[in-house]
């Protein structure tokens, strides 16, 4: 357990120090700090981290850890929100309502990481998401009005 505690530890001091991008990235840098492991084991060290692949602002992907810099904590509780830098981050589009769901169109490969991002603020308004490459279903919780719905999305996404 202490050598996975350290690894932990190894993947958490890499990923909050380098932008990495992929797997075969991580596992090198993990090599250089005397860690051999599969792909597979790093893959659920990933899982087990909550760490989530991210659109950078050079437009890249990265590994972004869920406490890192591109998120806030809000309030006593500690919830953590994403932070949007820059409106553009978020890849927005557009938004149409059809009953309870919401469509919401995005750039080309933002869609995930904006579902990811609506899904960990657990918004009273929303049961959950599904995203694809560029669209994410939304579904709204019983009785919530579309403005309500953009009220709570406009903490992740200012231009929406």
């Amino acid at each position: 357990m202490k050598v996975k505690n350290s690894r932990l530890e190894a993947i958490r001091l890499i990923l909050s120090t380098k932008d990495v991008g992929s797997q075969e990235e991580l596992l090198n840098e993990l090599a250089k700090e005397g860690f051999k492991l599969t792909q597979a084991t790093l893959s659920r060290d990933l899982h087990q981290l909550r760490v989530v692949k991210s659109v950078g602002v050079q437009g890249g992907y990265r590994y972004v850890l869920p406490r890192s810099s591109q998120y806030r904590h809000d309030g006593a509780q500690g919830d953590v929100r994403p932070v949007t830098p820059q409106a553009d981050m978020t890849g927005y589009q557009s938004i149409k309502f059809s009953g309870n769901i919401a469509v919401i169109h995005t750039k080309p490969s933002y869609a995930g990481t904006l579902a990811y991002n609506i899904d960990n603020c657990d918004f009273a308004e929303i049961i959950g998401t599904i995203a694809g490459d560029d669209t994410v279903m939304l579904v709204m919780a019983e009785g919530t009005s579309r403005t309500a719905v953009l009220r709570a999305l406009r903490t992740i996404i200012p231009n929406i």
